[in-house]
């Protein structure tokens, strides 16, 4: 046995002890967030084996149900939710939850609280499931106010007002990229430990990029300075070489891929959905909060995203 390379995996930055050094920076901090973050790896943990298994277990396929945006679900969506919503409540640390598949918001109930809300999209790009394309878990979190029982207002704030967000995308390999708010850091799940070891420290976006990611099958309905700023990435004037077009279709995965090579992401409003389709609470907010942290920008083509605040007069 190489018994100096197994001691050497044992000094390993795992994601749990990564948090707890970031924690002792703190010495108010009683470690409700280091609780929270551990639930919300093990429900990433339990999805991603059910992910792996889908096709075996069954899993793959309609649920028969639609969800509050009108989608229909599929039996991973299902499971996914259920997951993430029993192992929040149970971290004792979450007062509100707000996820994708469910059509009102989750008030834990009183024995059972903490200062945490947060919001989630169980599995993102779920309608890739059944091609075996990348998809995951998004999620955002914010903090209740002391003293106060907590109301939809806590988490109708602008993203800008998040403690951490975070996904974990699963893939090729389960990978789980975090912000607390001091940059951005990656960590990838080592099957043969069940631990997420810090791969990708400190991610920063590169400053120039060769990608953009749109999906231009619906460019009949963009507004013209959006199929303009496409057309110039296509057939640059100044002499340049054109942009790549990658675009996977899944958030998750397209926005891993600019955190890591650069470029640009684009889901703009267009003639159908004047609005965007993108959710802000618990899809834009939180990759919004990621991008900024790794030195990128994030806009709505006419503001930036995480001063967002007109949502939540609603």
């Amino acid at each position: 046995m190489d018994h100096a390379a197994d001691a050497h995996r044992t000094d390993l930055m795992t994601i749990t002890r990564f948090v707890l050094n970031e924690q002792s920076k703190h010495p108010e901090s009683r470690g409700d967030f280091t609780i929270l973050l551990n639930h919300i790896v093990l429900g990433c943990k339990f999805v991603c084996s059910a992910v792996n298994k889908a096709g075996l277990a069954k899993l793959i396929g309609l649920a028969g149900e639609t969800n509050v945006q009108g989608e229909e679900q599929k039996k991973l969506d299902v499971l996914s939710n259920e997951v993430f919503v029993k192992a929040l409540v149970s971290s004792g640390r979450t007062s509100i939850l707000v996820s994708e598949e469910d059509e009102e918001a989750i008030f834990v109930e009183p024995s059972k609280r903490g200062k945490y809300c947060v919001v989630f999209d169980p599995l993102d790009g779920s309608s890739n499931i059944d091609c075996g394309v990348s998809i995951g878990t998004i999620f955002g979190i914010y903090v209740v106010k002391d003293g106060i029982e907590p109301t939809l207002h806590d988490v109708l704030q602008p993203g800008k007002n998040m403690v951490a967000a975070g996904y974990c995308m699963y893939g090729s390999s389960c990978t789980f990229v975090l912000s607390t708010g001091t940059g951005v850091h990656g960590f990838t799940l080592d099957p043969s430990l069940g631990e997420f070891i810090l791969t990708h420290p400190d991610i920063q976006i590169p400053k120039k990029g060769k990608i953009y990611s749109v999906n231009e099958g619906n460019a009949k309905n963009w507004d013209g300075p959006t199929a303009k700023y496409v057309e110039k990435c296509k057939y640059p004037k100044d002499g340049s070489s054109p942009k790549s077009l990658r675009y996977i279709g899944s958030m998750v995965a397209d926005v891993h891929r600019t955190l890591l090579y650069g470029g640009i992401f684009l889901y703009p409003a267009d003639k159908k959905s004047p609005n965007g389709k993108l959710r802000v609470l618990y899809e834009v907010f939180p990759m919004s909060f990621l991008m900024e942290q790794a030195g990128g920008q994030s806009f709505t083509g006419k503001e930036r995203v995480t001063f967002l605040i007109r949502y939540c007069a609603n």
